[in-house]
Formats: structure tokens, C-alpha cells, sequence
């Protein structure tokens, strides 16, 4: 293992104390306030930095308000140089005095890497369900959640026109794996030393994605809640505190099985409370999605983009899985329809 998880996140932001509201109420724990920084604390050990500034991390192609670094926890020191070594081959690292070493990576991305010697798992429960026939809880009720509690960060999304380049680089220097493609759209990065469906999402920022422009920015960050019911305390809470509503809801993704909810932040893009989501390793064989068929299973406010339904289009790319399964030949699968090939990869 290398690569564990996001360490921390950087926000760029011009109104720190209403960001700082907005956190608190949304559920993260505060841990150091400065005039020019303020800190939150989550349970794995991990942080987010909300900083009053407008100005870019050098090097980075992201503008407007958001999160302009992300720093990745590596699980030893042994490890950490050998990262730095790879990443520096070829551009600046410079480290700071909390131990972070900072580079820009291909595409445009603030990053940092980090001994993440602090970092500490989070374990949760999660109630029996009951279903028709299938009885897992008798004469007991559901827990009742009061807030909820965000455990950790589980991926972040920045949209960038190069954003295979930015693949490949965190392929080739970091050991990063591809988990699903969505055809057009970007994708889906999972790090080495998690199970996560993914850590990352690239997101194709000339895909022409209804909100996406070509502008490279941040677009969202996934924090991990324990279950549906948490998810819906944390929305009618935000509701009731007059926050912005979600733009589509509640929903489940198709792509990674995962729960959602996401919510306008006053710092830059939206935040997205998660949960039950896939688990991956590396036995996982990528899928490649049409991007609409890919992009959700059922959502309670339905984007107009999504109105019509999606067509069933899921496949693999066989370059995507090199030596995961012996494929026929490829003067067989080029004989196949493009129905019958997924069939016979699936």
C-alpha cells in the first residue's frame, strides 16, 4: 500500500465565516480558527482548510472559489520518498513545515503527498433492513439519527480539459487505478491503498455536460455518512438551518452504487453527503459507461437532461483490464454486435 486516502483539502474562499457556518451545520467538527484559515477535523484524522484568499496555487489552471489542492495520506515514510522521487522526475515539489509536498500535477491539479501517520479508521454499524418476507429486525426500530456526522472524505471532483493526461500521470507516478470510465465524461481513480470505488473523478470539462463549460474548476467533494437515513437528517437539517436546497434530491448513482445527495456550498461548487457505496481491489475489472445510463439508477427531483431515460449501455474495455480474463480473439469480438460484446465480456 501507498496512497491511503485524502489527507486534507484546500478551499479558497472569500467569505471564510459564512463557509465556516455553512461547515458547522453541515456537520464537521472545528479544529483551529485563524482571521486567515480555519480548520475541520474529521474522524479518520483527515482535514479540511478553508483559507480567505482569491489568489491560485501557483502552477494550478483552477479559478474561481473551491478546493485548489488535494493532499494525499501515504501510509510510511519509506513510501513517501519513493512517491516524491517519481513525482519530482520532472517538476517542482516543494515541502512545507507540516510535511507536505507540494507539485502540480499533468492537467492542472494542485497536489500534495504527506505521511499520513495519523490517520485512523473509522468504523460504523449500519441497522437490519426488513423487507417483505425477509425479516432481519423484529420488535426493534431503527436507530434515530440526530445530525449527521460526515467519517471521512471520499473522493473529490475537479473538471479539467486534460483530463486523461492527469490520469495517466497518477497512473504512472502514483499508482492510481482506473475504477469505471463514463464515455465522454471522464474518469473515475481510485488510490492504491483504499477501497473505494474512487478517490477522484476527472471530469471532461469540454464534454458539453449540462453546468460545464470547458472552465477548469472544482466541482464537488463526496463526504462518507453510514446510511440513507443519515443522509436525509443532514438535508432537512441544512434545510431547516436556510441553506440552499439540493439541485436533484436524493438519488443513487449507477456508477458505484452510491447514495446521494448534494448541496450548494458558498465557497465554490457543492458538497455531497454519500453513502453505500462499492468497494473495490485490484481483482476489479473497469466498466465503460454511457455517460447517461452510467449517471444515476433513480433520482427524487429528476434533471431535465435525464427526463427522456437513459439507453442500457455498460460494457468493458478490454484495454482497460489487461491479463484479467483470457478474451476471445479479437477477430471474434469484432464479428459480435455491439450487444452481443458486452454479453460476452460481462
Amino acid at each position: 500500500m501507498t496512497v491511503v486516502g485524502i489527507e486534507r483539502v484546500q478551499y479558497r474562499v472569500e467569505d471564510i465565516e459564512l463557509c465556516t457556518r455553512y461547515f458547522e451545520d453541515y456537520g464537521l467538527r472545528l479544529s483551529a480558527q485563524r482571521d486567515d484559515e480555519v480548520r475541520f477535523e474529521l474522524p479518520d484524522n483527515s482535514q479540511v482548510i478553508v483559507k480567505r484568499t482569491s489568489d491560485p496555487v501557483p502552477g494550478s489552471i483552477l479559478i474561481g472559489q473551491g478546493i485548489h489542492e488535494v493532499v494525499w495520506g501515504v501510509d510510511t515514510e519509506a513510501h513517501l520518498k519513493k512517491l516524491v522521487e517519481r513525482v519530482s522526475r520532472d517538476r517542482e515539489v516543494r515541502q512545507d513545515d507540516e510535511g507536505v509536498f507540494h507539485f502540480v500535477a499533468d492537467g492542472g491539479i494542485a497536489m500534495g503527498l504527506r505521511h499520513w501517520h495519523e490517520k485512523r479508521a473509522v468504523i460504523t454499524s449500519t441497522d437490519p433492513v426488513n423487507s417483505p418476507g425477509n425479516i432481519n429486525r423484529m420488535n426493534a426500530h431503527r436507530r434515530w439519527v440526530v445530525r449527521a456526522r460526515p467519517r471521512y472524505m471520499a473522493h473529490v471532483v475537479f473538471i479539467i480539459p486534460q483530463y486523461e493526461e492527469c490520469f495517466a500521470f497518477l497512473a504512472d507516478r502514483l499508482d492510481f487505478r482506473l475504477a469505471d470510465r463514463q464515455r465522454g465524461l471522464g474518469f473515475y481513480v481510485r488510490a492504491p491503498g483504499t477501497m473505494d470505488h474512487h478517490n477522484l473523478f476527472l471530469l471532461n470539462a469540454n464534454s458539453g455536460f449540462p453546468g460545464i463549460d470547458g472552465t477548469a474548476k472544482f466541482h464537488h467533494i463526496n463526504f462518507a455518512v453510514t446510511d440513507l437515513d443519515e443522509i436525509m437528517v443532514g438535508k432537512n437539517h441544512m434545510e431547516r438551518k436556510g441553506w440552499a436546497k439540493s439541485i436533484w434530491g436524493v438519488g443513487r448513482h449507477r456508477i458505484a452504487s452510491a447514495l446521494f445527495c448534494y448541496m450548494p456550498f458558498p465557497g465554490g461548487g457543492e458538497v455531497e453527503y454519500g453513502a453505500d457505496s462499492d468497494a473495490l481491489n485490484d481483482d476489479w475489472v473497469p466498466r465503460d459507461f454511457d455517460r447517461s445510463f452510467g449517471f444515476a439508477q433513480w433520482v427524487h427531483d429528476m434533471p431535465e437532461f435525464w427526463v427522456a431515460g437513459p439507453t442500457w449501455d455498460v460494457a468493458f474495455n478490454p484495454a482497460d483490464a489487461p491479463g484479467k480474463y483470457a478474451l476471445p480473439p479479437a477477430s471474434a469480438l469484432d464479428a459480435l454486435s455491439h450487444d452481443d460484446t458486452k454479453k460476452a465480456v460481462s
